[in-house]
């Protein structure tokens, strides 16, 4: 008999959702458990929160003793990421007899430089630790012990990692080496840091292109359009071919990494819930990336030669191994695969759901 389960989301993000994907992946690998996850919202931004909280109450009615699990990120539950409305949702699914996961795809709050940014920092870990209380189970995309505000030994906590938000099989990874030697960015983030992550990028590839020759660098993803013009000024009198491309298709995107010899990540410190370095590893690329608070297994397993972001040199002599030593290559590939294989794939970890979800 076919247990169902509802996915309940927030506001849609634009011009990707990446949780509503993660939800869709996870749907139809549940489905080999006889699973039926649907994915829900509550569209506060179109109808706002009266007439959105109303209709849940209508479809919550339909839930008794069915699994919701609610999907967390702060800004799908408040325009400016003060997300106390979410406990709203929780009560309503709790008088309809629902039961209640939470999955934590903001797993810290944001970071805060005033006073206002405080404020809303410890009004974000008060709701975090409200929903926790709340829920059954707590799913968390990095390891329960690197977050800061969970107390050691919390019961009815989870690690599982983000799966890619790509149709990825195990051995789309190509062996081949490419010419020229191809660097893959996917997403630059905006603003400032996304200055910050051009500079970066271009000199890498300025340095590795006067030692190797002539290369070629695909950005694709996020704001990739929006720095095309300061990724073709920083590169123009080195052999670099340049395409940026911005969002694709899923099918193009992972053509895209079969396409290069390693991705570039350089937007803070990779981890098992950073969606663009997953994308690269379960293609089974080598990536050049730094460490941050969420790095710890099997992010740290897969091939992935770790940097500091603000030592140039250390970035550019990676990017030029990486792309000159075929056997390092090939040894950081197979460790991406092998990593992706045993805990990345989309069957491990609705395996891992599974044993929460099923009577």
């Amino acid at each position: 008999m076919t247990t169902p389960a509802i996915a309940l989301l927030g506001r849609k993000d634009e011009p990707t959702d990446a949780v509503e994907q993660y939800c869709r992946f996870l749907g139809a690998a549940l489905r080999a458990h006889d699973i039926q996850l649907d994915i829900r919202r509550v569209p506060w931004e179109h109808h706002g929160w009266t007439d959105s909280l109303h209709a849940l109450h209508l479809m919550a009615s339909q839930w008794r003793g069915h699994w919701v699990l609610v999907q967390y990120t702060a800004l799908a539950w408040s325009k400016r990421g003060f997300p106390q409305r979410i406990l709203r949702v929780l009560r309503i699914l709790q008088r309809a007899g629902a039961r209640i996961g939470i999955v934590f795809h903001d797993v810290e709050p944001f970071y805060a430089d005033k006073f206002s940014a405080a404020v809303r920092r410890f009004l974000q870990v008060r709701v975090m630790r409200k929903l926790v209380r709340f829920s059954e189970f707590s799913i968390f995309t990095v390891p329960v012990e690197r977050i800061s505000w969970l107390a050691p030994n919390t019961p009815r906590v989870l690690f599982i990692p983000d799966g890619p938000n790509l149709p990825i099989h195990e051995g789309v990874a190509s062996s081949v080496s490419h010419v020229p030697p191809t660097v893959a960015v996917f997403s630059i983030t905006g603003g400032p840091s996304g200055e910050r992550e051009t500079q970066t990028i271009t000199a890498a590839l300025r340095f590795a292109s006067e030692r190797l020759g002539p290369l070629r660098l695909l950005v694709f993803g996020r704001q990739s359009e929006v720095r095309e013009s300061a990724l073709r000024s920083g590169l123009r009198d080195v052999p670099v071919q340049v395409s940026v491309e911005g969002v694709l298709p899923d099918e193009q995107l992972v053509q895209r990494f079969c396409d290069s010899d390693v991705l570039l990540f350089v937007r803070g410190g990779i981890s098992s819930r950073r969606g663009s370095a997953i994308a690269g590893i379960a293609c089974g690329l080598p990536v050049i990336a730094s460490a941050g608070s969420e790095t710890a297994p099997p992010i740290t397993d897969a091939g992935v030669v770790f940097v500091s972001l603000k030592n140039p040199d250390e970035i550019n002599a990676a990017l030029v191994r990486v792309l000159s030593d075929s056997a390092y290559r090939l040894e950081l590939a197979a460790r991406s695969q092998a990593v992706f294989r045993d805990h990345l794939a989309w069957p491990v970890i609705a395996r891992q759901f599974a044993g929460k979800l099923r009577p």
